[in-house]
């Protein structure tokens, strides 16, 4: 009778075990910034047939606009997740996408262009440099945090 009892009892500790193990979902870390699915929410949007109320029905407020053009508004996605463990668990970018809209000046949907991460690696940057003489250190300065840092060694 007693061995019977202990039997039903390792079943009845174990049963809640399990329960707790199904009930978790293996699901990735994520960690969104700015409009979730933007690439599904795009395709709702018609060329010549959609106006700026739809897109911001369905989409919402841009993040930004254009600083030239007050009709090209700029949508952004971003989702970062939890690399794997070769990585030590760095923050891994899953998805970059940008959407551009474009409206004439009645305010209906021009030209609509979605950027993801991998069109953003072939945009070229110039190599060229700006040289920026307001935060370069006087004679004095410089000569001034040399003897401090001399002052501090010790």
């Amino acid at each position: 009778m007693f061995l019977k009892f202990k039997n039903h009892i390792k079943k009845i500790l174990i049963l809640p075990f399990f329960i707790s193990v199904i009930g978790c979902q293996l699901q990735d870390p994520n960690n969104n910034h700015g409009i979730i699915f933007l690439e599904n929410r795009s395709d709702k949007l018609v060329i010549n047939s959609t106006n700026k109320n739809d897109v911001l029905k369905i989409i919402g407020q841009p993040h930004s606009k254009s600083i030239k053009d007050e009709n090209e508004w700029i949508y952004i996605e971003r989702t970062l997740t939890k690399g794997e463990y070769l990585k030590l668990g760095k923050n891994v970018l899953k998805t970059n996408n940008v959407l551009i809209l474009n409206f004439d000046k009645y305010g209906v949907l021009k030209s609509k262009e979605i950027l993801d991460k991998n069109d953003k690696r072939k945009i070229e940057f110039t190599k060229k440099t700006t040289k920026n003489e307001l935060s370069q250190k006087s004679f004095v300065e410089r000569f001034l945090s040399s003897v401090k840092s001399k002052m501090y060694k010790k």
